[in-house]
């Protein structure tokens, strides 16, 4: 039977900071680890997941690796047979994933759904994974000239939004600062022991190096190994789940909107959409508009806090700009404001996002809703948002190419 609500029991993420192929794992090793802590975090038994679903974006490059929906059944034997599926969309294949997996119990399909989001990426030297995430562009007809294609390609929104609303970096330097302090205290982070010094995030060449154009080291996302893993259920079979362990169906936290939209794929060809007098991308202010109306919500007000795509400080500040809560660049004023620090009015990237925790491609999307779990029933730790009742996410692939967002509330 279809039901209208998908509610998350729970699920695990790996440690951000390891170095599978260092530590002697593989792909697989990280997705058996993952899904295994996260059955034991629900207290689930394998037997129960009916449907399996993998974000993931290039396992075949970094680790000679496609089929991944198959791992299931080499994790336990009571998923020999589960019917799986693997999912694509550059950084936003998480969210491909747990879209999929939602519209699988919504069709009645199935009552619960292992979904699953993985890469492994700090297995070979830095100029082949530039080259193994070039494909996330229109690779060949864009950012040709260039060896590290996503630096450069940020580094063009950056000197985008300086010809169209002006960009003074020090907005843009906060943001990794935030991030990466947030990340400091998550014993998930990637980050979490480095150090820093006063000009690491400053216009410095020896602290804080260019990469491409305005674009340095602390304003781009860290590329990792990780996975992560969340149970989604239908209403009834949250309902039974809850009954066994003494809870209240109020007490599970449910999806209570979605949103998904895809632009096309030329960076160029998306700037000849943007309105001269409003946004830059059109369809990111829909994105936000569809996920709030579907829940219900008015304006991103109404949630407590966001999970957003920080590949580079760059993109959070687009994202930001686009979310409605001021005139098109104007966000900076909320930027200097502290609006969006853990203890602000609506923090954002309370996990210490990707450039503070880190950016397994196919597992950010999971991962964020993950965040957004732990946040609406208190366990986020030292990265808890007061009184979160309500948060919203907001995964995007290539340059704004595949667009996606979860609002997760109970």
């Amino acid at each position: 039977m279809a039901t209208s609500s998908i509610y998350i029991l729970g699920g695990a993420q790996s440690d951000f900071a390891r170095n599978w192929a260092r530590d002697g794992l593989s792909l697989f090793d990280g997705f058996a680890e993952t899904l295994k802590a996260g059955l034991e975090n629900t207290k689930l038994d394998a037997a129960e997941i009916e449907v399996g679903h993998v974000g993931n974006f290039v396992g075949e490059l970094f680790a000679g690796q496609a089929q991944l929906g198959g791992f299931f059944g080499e994790v336990d034997p009571a998923l020999r047979y589960l019917p799986a599926a693997r999912h694509e969309a550059a950084c936003a294949s998480g969210s491909m994933a747990l879209l999929a997996a939602m519209a699988d119990l919504r069709a009645g399909n199935y009552q619960l759904a292992a979904v699953v989001g993985i890469e492994q990426m700090r297995n070979v030297p830095g100029h082949e994974a530039a080259a193994n995430l070039a494909p996330a562009a229109w690779n060949g007809r864009e950012w040709t000239d260039t060896e590290y294609l996503w630096p450069c390609a940020f580094a063009e929104l950056i000197d985008t939004y300086r010809a169209r609303h002006g960009l003074d970096k020090a907005h843009l330097a906060a943001i990794s600062e935030k991030n990466f302090a947030n990340a400091s205290v998550n014993p998930n982070a990637q980050s979490r022991r480095w150090q820093f010094a006063d000009n690491s995030f400053a216009e410095d060449d020896t602290a804080n190096p260019t990469v491409s154009g305005a674009i340095r080291r602390h304003d781009c996302g860290q590329i990792t190994d990780g996975a992560a893993v969340v149970f989604l259920a239908t209403e009834e079979r949250a309902q039974e789940y809850a009954r066994a362990r003494g809870l209240r169906l109020e007490d599970i936290p449910r999806v209570k909107g979605w949103g998904h939209i895809n632009a096309p794929m030329l960076f160029s060809n998306k700037l000849k959409l943007q309105n001269p007098q409003g946004v830059l991308f059109p369809h990111v202010q829909q994105l936000f508009a569809q996920t709030l109306a579907r829940a219900g919500m008015q304006s991103v007000r109404d949630v407590d806090g966001l999970e957003v795509h920080d590949c580079f400080n760059i993109t959070e500040y687009m994202i930001l700009d686009h979310c409605g809560l001021v005139p098109p660049g104007q966000i900076h004023r909320l930027i200097e404001e502290e609006t969006f620090a853990r203890n602000g009015a609506l923090p954002v990237n309370a996990s210490g996002g990707l450039i503070g925790l880190g950016h397994p491609v196919g597992a950010t999307g999971v991962r964020m809703a993950l965040d957004g779990f732990r946040q609406v029933i208190g366990t986020a730790g030292e990265n808890q948002i007061a009184n979160a009742k309500n948060l919203m996410t907001f995964n995007l692939g290539g340059s704004t190419t595949t667009c996606a967002s979860l609002i997760i509330g109970r």
